[in-house]
């Protein structure tokens, strides 16, 4: 049986930091109001020549080095993002190019904040079938791009970042299983209600934002990830004591607690960078996983939970052996 394992990860965060302090400075929020109730101190913002490629390239770059591969191995690209550098082509084609991986398939996706799980289930789907061996999946997001800096509800939460890694067939255990969901029905408490065949006008002014209804969403979040816990420990006819870190999306501390809470995990085993990153939509399961990595926290035979929620509403988790 050929499993889809990673064996590299990479990630970006641009240079700039905006902390709570320089938030201040722009509308009516404190410090104090944004920690206690999303656990955010500060985020990163690209500057305004940086493109959701520029952070995917070097995301990917990273994780192709950490896999000791080189780029003409990969046979997939898949960027997950809410942020495309253009309508089209889309930023994985954009990426391929840079990457010289002419050929391949490369594509797009877009679930949001789950954006990244989806990317994962789909090219470990390839490399299930034979259809691949090798395949890069990126989380990229310029999310700074469609706030609105003067809504105190939205402006704090948000940041931009990239985050990669590298899939391989391997008849060692990797990717155990993962489970994706969607409910349109809740599309009206986080949206940006402009687009290309809708409400244009607003996309042409430079006005289309993220809107969102902040409470609303937080219980759907902690609803839905509480039953994707049951639902992925039930697949694998696991229990909660077998998993050994909680990588989520760095939406909100407070969510994060809950799900740590339904998994029985000490927060000591689960990856917090919502501290510093802020949410950086599908870019935040895949930095959180590759900084851990990287300082030595995971190490090679723990097994992983990942999860994440997201806007449309979308929601997803990957339960994996690393």
């Amino acid at each position: 049986m050929s499993y889809a394992r990673i064996i590299g990860t990479g990630g970006f965060l641009p240079e700039k930091v905006l902390t709570n302090a320089d938030l201040e400075q722009m509308v009516d929020t404190s410090d104090e109001w944004i920690t206690k109730r999303t656990g955010i101190k500060k985020r990163h913002v690209a500057d305004s020549e940086q493109t959701t490629c520029d952070l995917a390239e070097i995301a990917a770059r990273n994780a192709i080095d950490a896999a000791g591969i080189q780029a003409r191995e990969i046979e997939l690209i898949i960027v997950a993002t809410t942020t495309p550098n253009r309508v089209f082509p889309s930023t994985a084609c954009l990426l391929q190019q840079r990457l010289g991986v002419n050929g391949p398939a490369a594509f797009d996706i877009q679930a949001v904040c789950t954006g990244f799980i989806y990317g994962l289930s789909i090219a470990e789907k390839f490399i299930r079938t034979g259809s691949v061996k090798t395949a890069l999946v990126v989380g990229a997001e310029v999310f700074s791009r469609i706030i609105d800096w003067s809504d105190r509800t939205t402006c704090v939460l948000f940041g931009d970042g990239a985050g990669a890694v590298i899939l391989q067939a391997s008849s060692e255990p990797g990717i155990l299983s993962t489970h994706l969901h969607a409910d349109g029905s809740y599309q009206h408490l986080l949206t940006v209600p402009a687009g290309i065949s809708e409400s244009y006008d607003v996309l042409k002014q430079g006005t289309a934002f993220v809107q969102m209804q902040g409470s609303e969403v937080f219980k759907v979040a902690v609803r839905t990830l509480e039953k994707i816990v049951e639902e992925t420990l039930a697949a694998n006819n696991m229990s909660q004591e077998q998993i050994d870190w909680l990588i989520p999306h760095q939406a909100n501390i407070r969510i994060i607690t809950a799900t740590a809470k339904k998994l029985n995990l000490s927060m000591d085993r689960v990856i917090v960078t919502v501290d510093s990153h802020g949410n950086t939509s599908a870019a935040s399961v895949p930095l959180a996983l590759d900084i851990a990595i990287r300082d030595g926290r995971i190490k090679r035979g723990d097994t992983l939970f990942l999860e994440a929620f997201g806007g449309g509403f979308t929601w997803g988790s990957a339960l994996l052996i690393y």
